[in-house]
Order: structure tokens, then C-alpha cells, then sequence
């Protein structure tokens, strides 16, 4: 418990045991007021306070205002009548005290999941100056900078690791605890922490631009973005409780005076007992708590395992998905290619590798890494010229003078170049010399481990329909497709092909099911914004990924998939079930209250108590690991 909680928790046993001694001390008139009122105020000043300020600031119907009036009513009562029973008045204060300390402890718990992610905040950057480490502010480290990161620091910027290497602790960023190493050459990311040797590292992005940024900034702003049922119960607050204010003043002085005028005894202190009891039931506190605190600990629950979600809308959308549709690359397969064959070739194996490897050299795509892997020797830059990516295509560039071309069936045909088929599996890189075909090279992704087990927990979560797109040959998607158990398959397509068939895809759908795109998040963030809710898959260190998706799997295990969309029908399944309780029992005890049957007691359980239980439901949220 924070300081307050425990200030809260004091003065609620303060108040609690001041009211039973009053019971058993014989005091009476304006003293026993006095002993009373003070006890009141213990529990109840900020309350009050609050209730005034709100006047003040013309925002009058609140649950403070809806307390204060009911409870000071229920004193004013007591002394009318004279009978000196104020221990309802202080009860209704002491137990919407212990409700409101449950809901700061609930949301305690929520946001310990969001601070264990904002721990990935690094405190500075180590950088060298005359031989000895100089702490700096990360905002200060400028790009191109050479920094020091020690055992059991946090890599404060993304950057290149040019010395060293280590173990890293991805967890707080994954959520996964298995470590993973780093060696010279490789890139790293903000937010990990150094376990075993000194790195050393060259900053590749400016503070603000880094991973950890990023994160952080997504997670902060996570709670901006409202679903439905939150803005459904904003909306129905503000209508409600005015309208029940309007009622319970109604209720105490239409019956009166209904009385009198037929002639008989207005029974004025009956009517306004029943107004003050159907203030406190009519208290909208268990929905206007616990339906944003259920997202909250949500959003918390799936950001501990890794799964950043960038709000309550994104998470309500999700829960609704029905179908889903990958991108194969880096999503389902690992995206690491490699060379297994060279085929039709008139050259030798090594000469046609070499020319393709110069050719795409100056290109990041998996498929071109694969090839100079396969060439196996440092690219001579100076022997390449003129070269020219085409999207979907391949690549063109002038090699020793000559002109190569790289790339798939569709480039040959581009250029009117007569190739051959190849009727092995994989993805085939045609090559053509100074416009003749000179063979092409057979290259071979593997798909992950546990591809065809997240699918089929998919289905089992719900999904009705997957589907895989991708640009590789037909022969490939249907192997991957088959093999995977995915429902639908569409290959050979252009970055805009992706859109159009998920446009297809979209009005072909039931309307209230939702379509959920899952890519790498790097060439897919024109897909991923089109689709109902946008999956980044393994996007550690990908604005692309961070910026265009709705929700952000850390680790590239697609298994995260069915968490994220089980992690979401639980969180709404809450939701649904507090909204449902608490109306209920809101309306049926203001019935009762407004005919007389329900008490203060009854008025303390249909506010207090279901707010207490709604509370505690909506906790349930953070419990998402066995999911």
C-alpha cells in the first residue's frame, strides 16, 4: 500500500471503531451530536470537500455530491426526529470509504503491470571522455555517438554494437525470459538489459525516436483511447445522475404533498428517509470504476506478457475478431532464407551466385541477405552501378558492365526475357544476363515452430477464417498454406494487392465480425492500417510496426496471437458481466427504496457492496499467463 492508501485505511478503523464505542457509551443530546459529527467528519471531510468543489465548478452530479447529500440528509433526519440514531449516515460514509480504498487498491495492482513496463526507462548513457565513463541524459546522446553499456545496465538507444558481446535480457520488452545474445555487428534496442559483458555501441536514433520511447509512449497514451462500453457509460452517467437527483427529490416532496391535498398527515421525515436511501443506491459508482479499470487491468495484463495494446477500443475490437489474415514473411515463416540449389544455369553455380549477390547488394530484403550469404565473400561495391529496385518485381544493376536482373517470374516477363519454371518448392530468384536467362537460384524459408500450433489455437479461440497472403510463388503459399492449416491462400501479390484483397476480404464479412491483420509491421503498415485491428508480429525495434499496428506483439512467437485475442474476450466478458450486475441490482433497489422495503443498509450493499464486487471481478482482468 501506497501512503495514502494506508492514511485511507487508518481513518477507516479510526471511524469503524469510534462507531462502535458510541454505541456503548452512554451519551446523549448535543453531546452525543458532537461525538458523532466528529467521527462523520474523520471519515467523510474529503468527501464533502470534494462535493463543494464540485458545486463550485458547476459540476454538480457526482458520486461525491450524491454521498454528501445523502448523508448529511440522513443526519438532519436523525435530529428532526430527535431518536439520535446516526449510525446509518456514518456507515453509508465509512463503507463507500472502504469501497473507494478496494478500487485505489485495484487500480494499484493494474498499473504495477504498466510500471514494470515503464522500468525500461534507462536513467542515462554511458560515454567515454578522456578514459573514465561519463553519465549523460539519453535526450543529450546525439546519433552516430559511441556508448558504454555495463552489466546489469539498461542499452539507454537503439544503435549497432561495435565491440563486445552479451546476453540480453529482453523480458520487460517480450515478456519472455529466456536471454538472447548479441555479438559485434548485430543490432540492438533500447529497453534491454546488459547481463553478462560491456558493449560497446554506436547510436543509430536520437532518444526520442528509440524503441523505449516508443513503447512508452504507446503504453502512456493507451488510456486516451476509450472503447464503446466505456464511452456507453460516460454517456449514461451523465444522463443518470441528474435523473436520479430530479427523482429523489420527487420522491421526497410529490407524496407529501399528494397527502396533504387528499386531507391526510404528510408524513414528510417517511418520504425523505426514502429519497436519501435512493440516493445512495442510485450511486453509479461500481459502473463509472470498474468498466475502465476492467480495460486498464486488461491493457496491464497483456503489456507484462509482451503484448502492447494501444487502447481499450483496440482491445474491444479484437475480442471480436473472426477472421484473421497473415502475411507469411517474418510472420509465419522466420524470414531466413537460404540458398539450397542452383538450377538451369549455363554458368557456374558460384559465378551465377556472384552476379546476383552484387546485383542485390545495396538491398536489406531477407532474400538478398540469403544471396550474399550464399556468395559467401565481402561485396565489392565498386564493381555495381546503376541500380534500380522495382516493388514486387526484383532488381536491375549494371555488374562488371554487364546488365543483371534478379527477381521473380513476373520481372522475366517485365523484360521479355523466356525463362523456365522450376518445380521445386521455395522461393526462385530468376537471373537473366544482358537479356538472356541464365538460370535461376532456389531459395528456401523455414517456417516457425509454432506456426501450425497457433493456428489451431486460433480456431480453438474462435477465429472462423485464416487466411495467408504473401507475395512468393503460388506453389510455395499453397505448401505453407497446407501444411499450416490455414483456411485461404492468395500469393503472388504486390504490396497493393495485400490492400485490395483485404478490402475484399472486409465487405465479403459479416459486419459485426472484426478482420485482424498480422504482419511483420515493416512493409505491411499499408495493410495494417486498412484492417479492422492492424497485428505487429516481432516487432522489436520497428517504428513501422509501433506507428501502423493496433496492437504490438513484442516476441515473434505467434502463439502471442491467440493470447492477445483470448487476453481481450476476457477482459470484454468482464466488462459485459459488471454492467449486467450492477444494473440489475441498481434497479432493483431503487424500486425497493422508492416503495420503502430497502433501508440504508440495503441503499450501503446496492452501492458499496456492488461496487466492492465489481471491483474485485474486474482484477480478474490482470490474470492472463495460463490463458
Amino acid at each position: 500500500m501506497n501512503k495514502k492508501q494506508k492514511r485511507m485505511l487508518a481513518r477507516i478503523i479510526i471511524a469503524a471503531v469510534m462507531l462502535v464505542i458510541l454505541n456503548f457509551i452512554p451519551v446523549s443530546g448535543f453531546l452525543r451530536l458532537f461525538f458523532y459529527l466528529a467521527d462523520y467528519l474523520i471519515i467523510g471531510y474529503d468527501i464533502l470537500k470534494k462535493a463543494g468543489k464540485g458545486i463550485m465548478n458547476r459540476r454538480v452530479f457526482d458520486e461525491n455530491f450524491l454521498m454528501s447529500v445523502a448523508t448529511v440528509g440522513a443526519f438532519a433526519l436523525a435530529i428532526y426526529s430527535g431518536s439520535g440514531d446516526y449510525n446509518e449516515a456514518i456507515a453509508v460514509m465509512l463503507f463507500y470509504q472502504i469501497g473507494e480504498l478496494f478500487q485505489s487498491y485495484a487500480v494499484g495492482r493494474s498499473r504495477k503491470n504498466i510500471s514494470a513496463l515503464m522500468d525500461i526507462r534507462p536513467d542515462y548513457a554511458n560515454i567515454e571522455q578522456d578514459g573514465r565513463l561519463i553519465k549523460v541524459d539519453p535526450d543529450e546522446v546525439s546519433i552516430g555517438s559511441i556508448i558504454i553499456v555495463q552489466p546489469g545496465e539498461k542499452v539507454p538507444l537503439d544503435g549497432i554494437i561495435i565491440e563486445g558481446s552479451s546476453s540480453l535480457n529482453t523480458s520487460a520488452l517480450t515478456g519472455e525470459s529466456l536471454p538472447r545474445d548479441a555479438k559485434t555487428g548485430d543490432e540492438i534496442i533500447s529497453g534491454c538489459i546488459n547481463m553478462t559483458g560491456v558493449l560497446k555501441i554506436r547510436t543509430s536514433k536520437e532518444f526520442g525516436e528509440s524503441t523505449v520511447s516508443k513503447i512508452l509512449e504507446l503504453v502512456e497514451n493507451s488510456s486516451s483511447r476509450k472503447s464503446k462500453s466505456e464511452d456507453f457509460i460516460s454517456k449514461f452517467a451523465r444522463a443518470y445522475t441528474p435523473a436520479v437527483c430530479y427523482g429523489a427529490l420527487a420522491l421526497a416532496f410529490l407524496p407529501p404533498l399528494v397527502q396533504m391535498i387528499m386531507g391526510s398527515t404528510a408524513q414528510w421525515s417517511v418520504w425523505i428517509y426514502r429519497a436519501l436511501t435512493f440516493l445512495v443506491i442510485s450511486c453509479p459508482c461500481a459502473l463509472v470504476i470498474s468498466i475502465p479499470l476492467s480495460f486498464f487491468a486488461g491493457i496491464g495484463g497483456a503489456s507484462k506478457e509482451g503484448i502492447l495494446i494501444k487502447g481499450s477500443n483496440y482491445l474491444e475490437t479484437l475480442s471480436q475478431a473472426k477472421c484473421v489474415v497473415f502475411d507469411k514473411t517474418g510472420t509465419l515463416t522466420q524470414g531466413v532464407f537460404e540458398v539450397i540449389g542452383v538450377h538451369h544455369n549455363e554458368l557456374e553455380n558460384a559465378q551465377i551466385l556472384e552476379y546476383a549477390a552484387l546485383a542485390e547488394c545495396a538491398s536489406s530484403h531477407p532474400i538478398s541477405k540469403s544471396l550474399q550469404k550464399a556468395y559467401g565473400r565481402e561485396i565489392d561495391h565498386s564493381r555495381v552501378n546503376d541500380i534500380e529496385e522495382i516493388g514486387g518485381y526484383g532488381i536491375t544493376a549494371q555488374v562488371d558492365g554487364k546488365s543483371i536482373a534478379a527477381g521473380n517470374s513476373k520481372l522475366m516477363k517485365k523484360l521479355g526475357i523466356t525463362y523456365y519454371e522450376c518445380h521445386s518448392a521455395g522461393t526462385i530468384v530468376h537471373i537473366a544476363i544482358d537479356g538472356e536467362y541464365a538460370g535461376h537460384i532456389l531459395i528456401s524459408d523455414i517456417v516457425k515452430p509454432h506456426s501450425k500450433a497457433a493456428v489451431a489455437e486460433l480456431k480453438k479461440a474462435g477465429v472462423e477464417k485464416t487466411v495467408m497472403l504473401t507475395g512468393d510463388t503460388k506453389r510455395v503459399a499453397e505448401q505453407v498454406a497446407e501444411t499450416l492449416g490455414i483456411d485461404e491462400v492468395y500469393s503472388e501479390l504486390l504490396p497493393a494487392g495485400k490492400v485490395s484483397k483485404v478490402e475484399e476480404l472486409l465487405s465479403a464479412k459479416n459486419e459485426k465480425s472484426k478482420l485482424a491483420f498480422v504482419g511483420d509491421g515493416i512493409n505491411d503498415a499499408p495493410v495494417l492500417t486498412r484492417a479492422d485491428i492492424g497485428i505487429a508480429m516481432g516487432a522489436m525495434g520497428s517504428d513501422a510496426a509501433i506507428e501502423a499496428a493496433d496492437v504490438v506483439l513484442m516476441d515473434d512467437d505467434p502463439m502471442q496471437i491467440s493470447k492477445a485475442i483470448k487476453i481481450s474476450r476476457k477482459c470484454i466478458r468482464i466488462v459485459y458481466e459488471n454492467i449486467s450486475f450492477a444494473l440489475v441490482i441498481k434497479f432493483a433497489c431503487l424500486a425497493l427504496g422508492a416503495v420503502g422495503i430497502a433501508n440504508m443498509w440495503y441503499a450501503i450493499f446496492a452501492d458499496v457492496g456492488v461496487m466492492i464486487i465489481a471491483i474485485l471481478n474486474a482484477i480478474r482482468a490482470l490474470r492472463v499467463r495460463d490463458l
